[in-house]
């Protein structure tokens, strides 16, 4: 993360570039640096970039869930004053743009979604990480990619101090459930937002089957296919991925 926060309100977020605003929404183990490639090349290509820190640990758990995520981001672009956005989600960020869409399509200039949840989770539910185990949360962390490499030591012992959290890991299975409750299935073919979806060919938490069940079911989507690579396009392959969004939105006159 090379830029400074700016704080305001309850909302803590990155600002930089002119134009345009695309508004990140990062996931459920991620933060606002996995996407510094989307950062540096899209603010020095007429955009905006905005990316709140989403409260996933701080909010009341009776309300730590999608929707309210969705809500607490629709009240950031209010705060903004902005009249139209980009939404770009990865994983949980991506079911949150999603579900913004879904509640407040009059905002919406266009939704990209990589890795998205909204229609299936290999959730955590199964397996999820066993407390204090490092080597378990490790290969966790490298099954997200492609190339197990990209999982750094920073990445792993972020998840692990989270997981160790109490507080974290009770709200961390909360957004999980929440996750799965708010299957979107049935909403899709009534959003109308054009979409670009981006995915990983070797993503194993939302498997290739998803974004083309996302790409079915949305009525103005486009699919595009990163070939070796995992759950998180935009940092495993950053130039193929800011590549594919700027033909993308180049296409569509954005």
């Amino acid at each position: 993360m090379k830029h400074q926060l700016k704080t305001e309100g309850k909302f803590t977020y990155l600002e930089v570039g002119e134009g345009i605003p695309i508004v990140i929404l990062h996931g459920l183990m991620g933060g606002l640096s996995n996407f510094d490639a989307v950062t540096d090349h899209f603010s020095q290509s007429g955009y905006k970039i905005v990316i709140p820190e989403l409260p996933l640990y701080s909010m009341p758990l009776i309300k730590t869930g999608v929707k309210t995520f969705a809500k607490y981001l629709n009240d950031f672009i209010k705060l903004k004053g902005f009249k139209e956005v980009i939404l770009l989600g990865n994983s949980l960020g991506g079911h949150i743009a999603l579900y913004h869409t879904k509640l407040y399509p009059e905002v919406m200039k266009a939704l990209v979604i990589t890795g998205s949840s909204g229609l299936y989770e290999s959730a955590m539910g199964e397996s999820y990480p066993k407390r204090g185990d490092y080597e378990y949360i490790k290969k966790k962390a490298e099954d997200v990619f492609y190339d197990p490499a990209v999982a750094t030591k920073e990445i792993v012992d972020e998840v692990y101090e989270t997981v160790n959290d109490r507080n974290k890991l009770i709200k961390t299975l909360a957004i999980a459930k929440s996750a799965i409750r708010h299957n979107m299935a049935q909403d899709l073919p009534t959003m109308k937002t054009s979409t670009c979806i981006i995915w990983g060919r070797n993503d194993n938490v939302t498997p290739p089957e998803v974004a083309e069940d996302f790409n079915k079911l949305l009525p103005d989507s486009d699919l595009f296919w990163i070939d070796k690579c995992g759950h998180a396009a935009m940092m495993e392959r950053p130039q193929e991925f800011n590549e594919i969004l700027s033909g993308w939105l180049k296409s569509r006159n954005i």
